[in-house]
């Protein structure tokens, strides 16, 4: 028998018991199916709501109160990839079901435990809300028809985007990865969604950053959803490809766009449940009343620019790293860049290979991976070349419960540095401070706390270990003098440039400042792993019955960009359960 009908036989096995534990609405009889130490992630096909419990006694109570007979039927073993063997003792295994809302879909890992093999880790996930199918696959549209009219697809297109007779349902703000991502989504489920874009171009979030910019990220986990890259698409992407991809995908996804488009106002009416947005266009200004707003503006939230003293009587020209593009006019010239993160880092290394005299100064501790070592560790055997099928590949990550992917990270991390060792020990000799993350979690501990706090070597580590980009480390910028910057030790670095890579304030800040305090005094911070293992505020009710959050990076979005949709789409059809 091969290993992978062992695999088969073994899932299909413990399926056949869950199923029927399920279906007799046994709580006890199926948390006895699951590790003494599980994880059970549920993105709405059970609590209708993104929640993680684990251990079998916050299972079972989570089970006690949501599980009836018909909370799952149909459940069956999917086979198209998987059950396969990973290692000698996990099995992971996919399934789909069908809930009182709709379809869903679930991945499993068993381990043996006391003799048997037990759900170590289980996700379920509502996947289409019936009537409300995405209009994919079976449901895609059949197109336009031939009309007896001299309007075509493209008159039709063009009129409704206009908004001239009707509102939007929903109006998303930013047309970066996530406004795009959801957009997307609502469009399929029939939800009218208009994206308000504030620059010229759909992907100048992209197009208008720092020119050497290039994802850190793989080509595997980077996809937006339903639209796969070419097999051609380099492993890390340049940002100009990546801007001209997003404004592609707007065309062909038939996503609602106004780009130069500037939210000026906003009121939300308890009575009547919509919004009033006032929006400056080139032509002049327009009034929406949609019924829901999504922010998607970015995680990371507004540029931090700290108030520095003697700003007015600095000479030279000093800016956020949010609005670096280009390090070509400043070769010859000396440029600081405060902060020591990713940003900061990757400006450096561009103003270097400018020919500026390039000095970073390191206010606190930085974690460091390099890509080769750092970007495999992070990403596993999931998104990474040979690995699963994408969406495979997003029911396993979903699957990893965010408290479980930073215990994991802990062992990674470890097994990076020593790999590593060469290029953090030349960093470690002149002086740079490194540190493992919050509590040892690295990138990952740093990404869902902070959204930042790390870097991903691409070659500004072997400048800095070599001299070339020189070094201040330790000290904080006090005040800008006439010819450049005093830090707070008293040391004095004379600047053409002041680059402030000083990072971003929360995602709640940009809410405040689009929608005022009396929206964003209802709102969660967003990031942060919470109490119930979610991420702080993303993709689910925020508190204010028709104000969202999304953002994150490409992977994440991709993955719940659909869940969050999928709430929206069922407030407005009235049928959201409580």
């Amino acid at each position: 028998m091969t290993t992978e009908v062992t695999a088969e036989a073994t899932f299909a096995a413990w399926l056949d018991r869950f199923t029927a534990a399920l279906e007799g609405a046994d709580a006890a009889g199926t948390t006895a199916l699951l590790a003494d130490d599980c994880w059970w992630r549920d993105l709405l096909a059970l609590t209708w709501d993104l929640g993680t419990y684990r251990g079998r006694d916050a299972v079972a109570a989570m089970l006690g109160e949501h599980l009836t007979p018909e909370s799952f039927t149909d459940v069956t073993m999917t086979t198209e990839f998987g059950p396969r063997f990973q290692g000698d003792d996990v099995v992971e295994g996919f399934l789909t079901f069908t809930t009182p809302l709709g379809s869903g879909r679930g991945a499993v890992r068993l381990r043996p435990e006391n003799g048997q093999w037990v759900a170590w880790t289980l996700m379920t996930e509502l996947d289409d809300l019936r009537g409300h199918e995405r209009r994919i696959g079976p449901h895609r549209s059949k197109g336009p028809r031939h009309e007896a009219t001299t309007r075509n697809w493209r008159d039709k297109r063009e009129e409704h985007v206009r908004y001239e007779n009707h509102d939007p349902d929903v109006v998303v703000i930013g047309a970066g990865q996530g406004g795009l991502a959801v957009a997307a989504n609502l469009g399929l489920m029939g939800v009218d969604a208009l994206i308000l874009e504030k620059s010229e171009r759909v992907g100048d979030g992209w197009r208008k950053r720092y020119h050497s910019l290039v994802l850190h990220d793989p080509v595997w986990a980077d996809a937006l959803p339903y639209m796969p890259y070419p097999e051609s698409w380099p492993v890390y992407c340049p940002k100009d490809k990546i801007a001209d991809w997003f404004e592609s995908y707007a065309a062909a996804m038939e996503l609602n766009v106004w780009t130069s488009a500037d939210l000026r106002s906003s009121a939300y009416d308890e009575a009547t449940g919509r919004w009033t947005l006032r929006v400056a266009l080139p032509d002049g200004e327009r009034a929406l009343h949609p019924r829901d707003v999504i922010l998607a503006t970015g995680a990371a939230g507004e540029p931090n620019v700290p108030d520095v003293p003697g700003l007015d009587i600095y000479q030279g020209e000093s800016y956020h790293s949010s609005r670096h593009t280009d390090g070509g006019r400043w070769a010859g010239r000396k440029a600081v860049v405060v902060g020591a993160c990713n940003s900061g880092h990757d400006i450096a290394q561009d103003l270097y290979e400018a020919g500026a005299d390039v000095t970073l100064v390191q206010r606190s501790s930085t974690h460091i991976i390099s890509q080769q070592h750092g970007i495999p560790a992070i990403f596993g055997s999931n998104f990474v070349e040979g690995g699963p099928p994408t969406r495979y590949a997003d029911l396993l990550a979903a699957g990893t419960p965010w408290p479980l992917v930073l215990e994991m990270a802990k062992e990674g991390v470890k097994d990076t540095a020593r790999k590593d060792a060469d290029l953090l020990a030349a960093l470690d000799a002149v002086g740079f401070k490194r540190n493992d993350g919050p509590d040892g979690t690295g990138l990952m501990g740093y990404a869902l706390a902070y959204g930042g706090g790390y870097y991903i070597d691409v070659g500004a580590s072997g400048l800095i270990a070599d001299g070339k980009i020189k070094l201040a480390q330790g000290s904080g910028l006090a005040e800008f003098t006439s010819d450049g910057i005093k830090l707070e030790d008293g040391r004095t670095l004379e600047a053409d440039l002041v680059v402030l890579a000083t990072g971003y304030r929360n995602m709640r800040e940009t809410a405040r400042r689009l929608f005022g305090d009396e929206v964003a005094d209802r709102l969660p911070l967003v990031l942060g792993i919470g109490e119930d293992g979610e991420i702080g505020g993303l993709y689910r009710r925020t508190g204010h019955p028709a104000f969202w959050y999304m953002g994150g990076p490409l992977a994440w979005v991709r993955i719940y960009s659909k869940h969050l949709a999928l709430q929206i789409t069922a407030k407005q059809a009235g049928i959201q359960p409580e």
